[in-house]
């Protein structure tokens, strides 16, 4: 266990590529789950947990590690299943998602697979809309569950989707509100707190789940004889998707003549100064680390103002 996360800052090489690689785990049945390394910074034998009064039933406790102080989440119990037993023979991985880190409790850490985005699936639409995926793929025949994380966190310890006062121009809004949003992110969460944002700006938004649909919806808008760059204002897409993700869509838009010159913004969990260099690499226009209503609202003004006096230099 304690090589296997010796090579995780190598293969960052693999995001940009529509490549990715699954941490899988299991919690205490035979199902396996996945979780992609690049959001993952260690994983340990259980420690000692020290519980907390009156904290959310899924917060087992927080743990003491490397000078810090971490909350431990059971993941099993956080996705409607059975508390995990015998503590002391379970792992804790230990996660980045949203600009904060936090340990999630398993009872097996099993391997890393390198796949394919192309090789990960939305879930089967009989899964129902509360259920904890975004996703499904399959290693050597096996059936590995991808788990929403950013569902678990928002249940946990729910998120301020509220912009605060005076972030918001409204002069500017106003000017902007034919132009639409387009937001694309596998987790129904992350869609449904971004168009919190974007239609408290008085927007209208467009929703889809992963870089394909984003690409096809893009592609079917040309064949009808629209203008995807003067309908939107902009993009807002995740990182972190099946069939294709943020990267690779980016990378796609970038290359057709008529979509490439479409604003960008990259919004995702993954933080780091590597995704800021990827944002150059894909030619986005901006990136912005998940989930602060603030930092989202601020970025779309300024990338209001600039439609907005593009617009008044046009009717000059």
């Amino acid at each position: 266990m304690a090589g296997l996360m010796d090579s995780v800052n190598q293969r960052t090489q693999l995001v940009g590529q529509n490549r990715l690689e699954l941490l899988l785990f299991r919690l205490g049945s035979k199902q396996l789950y996945g979780i992609n390394v690049f959001k993952v910074k260690e994983v340990l034998q259980c420690p000692v947990l020290n519980e907390l009064p009156k904290c959310n039933p899924v917060v087992r406790g927080v743990a003491h590690i490397r000078g810090g102080t971490i909350s431990v989440m059971d993941m099993s119990q956080a996705t409607g299943n059975a508390p995990l037993d015998a503590l002391e023979s379970c792992f804790i991985i230990i996660t980045e998602y949203n600009r904060s880190t936090q340990g999630f409790l398993v009872s097996t850490v099993e391997r890393i697979v390198n796949m394919n985005w192309e090789d990960i699936h939305p879930p089967p639409r009989g899964a129902g809309k509360e259920n904890y995926l975004t996703a499904v793929t399959e290693v050597e025949g096996n059936l590995v569950e991808i788990i929403d994380v950013e569902k678990i966190l928002a249940e946990v310890s729910p998120p301020d989707h509220v912009v605060s006062d005076g972030v918001i121009d409204e002069e500017v809004t106003a000017q902007a509100q034919k132009r639409n949003v387009l937001i694309v992110d596998d987790s129904a969460i992350a869609r449904k707190q971004i168009k919190r944002v974007i239609e408290s700006m008085g927007l209208q938004t467009i929703l889809k789940c992963d870089g394909r649909q984003a690409l096809d919806y893009l592609h079917e808008m040309i064949e009808e004889g629209k203008e995807p760059c003067q309908e939107l204002a902009l993009v807002i897409s995740d990182i972190e998707m099946p069939e294709m993700d943020g990267y690779t869509f980016t990378a796609e838009v970038r290359t057709h003549p008529q979509l490439k010159d479409l604003h960008i913004v990259l919004h995702t969990s993954l933080s780091g100064v590597f995704n800021e260099a990827m944002v150059k690499k894909v030619g986005a226009d901006d990136f912005v680390a998940k989930f602060h209503p603030d930092d989202l609202a601020k970025r779309i003004n300024d990338r209001l103002k600039t439609v907005n006096e593009g617009s008044l230099s046009e009717s000059e």
